[in-house]
């Protein structure tokens, strides 16, 4: 099944030669035995924590450290789309 990721916005750029139309993410599978955690998925990508302002695990807010699973579907939203998130919701880490 593998693990669906989600780059949205400024993220995006890190994917060579995609194609994905403006305002729409990019969206990739990956392996699930190739990572356990977010960070990993971002060492994956390249990308710097200090990029990402929101992750959502499976919709639910998340941290660096929430482990993913099989089937699991990652979103990471970079710092230029923050919103308030942080003040309203708890952030899931393991």
């Amino acid at each position: 099944m593998g693990i669906k990721v989600k780059l949205f916005g400024d993220l995006k750029k890190k994917i060579k030669n995609h194609d994905t139309p403006t305002g729409s993410p990019y969206i990739t599978n990956i392996d699930a035995r190739t990572v356990k955690t977010v960070m990993d998925v971002l060492k994956m990508f390249s990308i710097e924590p200090s990029e990402v302002y929101h992750i959502f695990v499976n919709t639910n807010y998340a941290g660096f450290s929430k482990k993913i699973n099989d089937g699991d579907i990652v979103s990471l939203f970079p710092r230029n789309m923050s919103v308030l998130y942080k003040w309203y919701f708890n952030r899931e880490e393991d």
